[in-house]
């Protein structure tokens, strides 16, 4: 039987959850009063997001859930209605990488499992949320996709990340449009440089397009987080479309 989510401020699913971005944007929710169910491939890591919840724990949902597997996410959605009647917000945040070598020593598998995750994955999670936005009472909601800096920017040896997140430009832009029938919003937000563990390595140097070696400055993940409850938290007749949060002096804007 469906919780009664009326007192809270929505209902957010946020993939990715068990680490990095993803759980920051998560508590970030959890703390503005959304329910939260987050969803990751590690069941420990997404213990590890509840833990840190604290009171807060109760309006949260855990669901281990592969996003590049259609049964997977349906169970995640699922689970979510079940639990709090509703979905107000998609977070489609799972992404992963490849490793940083020449192009033609990437493997097809390499490759595919990036396709996988990055754009399969936020595809199945945005049919899922249609599906259940459309149909419920008040009707409509908001996905919000995570496609990083490099849905504009490349890396040098990224081209299977970088190929997905500008697919996802393509993804929000035909959600968003598909979307207006249904009340339903979508909006990219593009990621330079949070301080994770998965940009840990930047403080050591990563490679440039000159070929050089730079250490990269870095911003605390929780600028993200805010602004994912901002966006989360528009009227659906307002939406943030694309928006750039990034460390100010990475090198992106013009020779670095």
């Amino acid at each position: 039987m469906a919780e009664e989510a009326g007192s809270s401020r929505g209902v957010a699913i946020v993939t990715g959850a068990g680490s990095g971005i993803g759980r920051a944007s998560a508590l970030a929710l959890l703390d503005a009063g959304y329910c939260v169910a987050i969803a990751g491939r590690r069941a420990e890591a997404l213990d590890e997001t509840v833990r840190q919840a604290g009171d807060a724990a109760d309006r949260l949902l855990a669901v281990p859930t592969d996003v590049c597997s259609e049964a997977s996410v349906r169970n995640l959605f699922d689970q979510t209605v079940e639990k709090f009647g509703r979905v107000d917000v998609l977070f489609n945040n799972a992404g992963m990488g490849a490793p940083a070598i020449p192009l033609e020593d990437l493997t097809v598998e390499q490759w595919q499992a990036v396709v996988d995750v990055n754009l399969t994955g936020a595809f199945l999670c945005t049919q899922a949320a249609f599906r259940v936005m459309k149909n419920q009472q008040p009707r409509g909601g908001r996905i919000i996709n995570n496609g990083s800096i490099s849905a504009t920017s490349p890396r040098p040896f990224s081209a299977p990340y970088t190929a997905t997140k500008h697919a996802i430009t393509g993804l929000t832009k035909s959600t968003s449009l598909d979307g207006r029938r249904y009340d339903i919003a979508c909006g990219q937000i593009d990621i330079g440089n949070a301080a994770t563990e998965m940009t840990a390595r930047m403080k050591n140097g990563v490679p440039q397009a000159d070929g050089s070696i730079a250490v990269e400055p870095t911003m605390d993940v929780q600028n993200v987080a805010r602004m994912i409850v901002h966006m989360a938290s528009l009227p659906l007749d307002a939406n943030v479309q694309f928006v750039t949060v990034m460390a100010t002096k990475m090198p992106l804007i013009g020779r670095g």
